[in-house]
Formats: C-alpha cells, sequence, structure tokens
C-alpha cells in the first residue's frame, strides 16, 4: 500500500517524484489525462482501492454525494463524521498506485459540478 498525507509543509523530493504521474503532475493534485486513461484502460492492468481524502470550503450536498455513484466507475463520495471533510474512494485500472490517485482526483477535476474548490490531504492506493 502506498500512502501519503499533504500538508501545508510539502514533501520531501524523493515523495514529490513518487506521486508525479506520467503527466508530470503530483497525483495529490490530480490529471484529467490519468482520469481519462483509466476510464480506458486495458483489463489486464492492475485494479487500484484507491482513496482521497479532501476538504472543501462550502458542503457537498447530499444528492451529489449519491449521484457520484451514477458514474459507473465504482466510485463513490462520503462525508466522513467532520465537517467540510470527504472521501472519495474507488476501484482504478492503472500501471501504478500513482496513476490511479492521479486518476481519482483527475475524477474531482473534470467534474466540477460536484465540488467546485477543494484541498486533498490524504491519498492511499493498494493494489
Amino acid at each position: 500500500m502506498s500512502e501519503a498525507k499533504l500538508g501545508t509543509r510539502g514533501q520531501a523530493a524523493a515523495d514529490v517524484a513518487r506521486w508525479t504521474c506520467p503527466h508530470g503532475l503530483h497525483a495529490g493534485r490530480g490529471c484529467i489525462a490519468c482520469y481519462h486513461a483509466t476510464a480506458d484502460a486495458e483489463p489486464g492492468l492492475p485494479l487500484w482501492r484507491s482513496a482521497v481524502w479532501f476538504t472543501s470550503e462550502r458542503p457537498i450536498p447530499i444528492r451529489v454525494l449519491k449521484d457520484v455513484r451514477r458514474h459507473g466507475r465504482r466510485f463513490a463520495l462520503d462525508q466522513p463524521s467532520t465537517p467540510l471533510v470527504y472521501l472519495l474512494s474507488g476501484q482504478v485500472r492503472a500501471a501504478t498506485g500513482t496513476e490511479a490517485i492521479a486518476g481519482l482526483v483527475g475524477f474531482l477535476l473534470d467534474n466540477r459540478h460536484v465540488v467546485d474548490a477543494f484541498t486533498v490531504t490524504e491519498i492511499r492506493a493498494a493494489a
């Protein structure tokens, strides 16, 4: 399992390199190209159980939380007991855990109607 807590202090250079997707973006910031690549991923690629914790400036309506499941990508958007903290999880086919996380966060970027402003605080991927 790969995981990282993201904060305002930044990450060590080795961690930044480890969490950089093939498109040169940090997985915690998301990558729309990785998101689209995971949608058409080869069935032979590993299936990653991925999770992204993030905060939002505004509450996400319950209807939107439930609608995420309808995207057919095995994604779920939940709100733990802490206000304005959310968990996006899903199963993603990708070559690496970094690409899986970048694609999961890329889902949020590609669907700005779900949440328009967010800050990723923790990422996790396990094959």
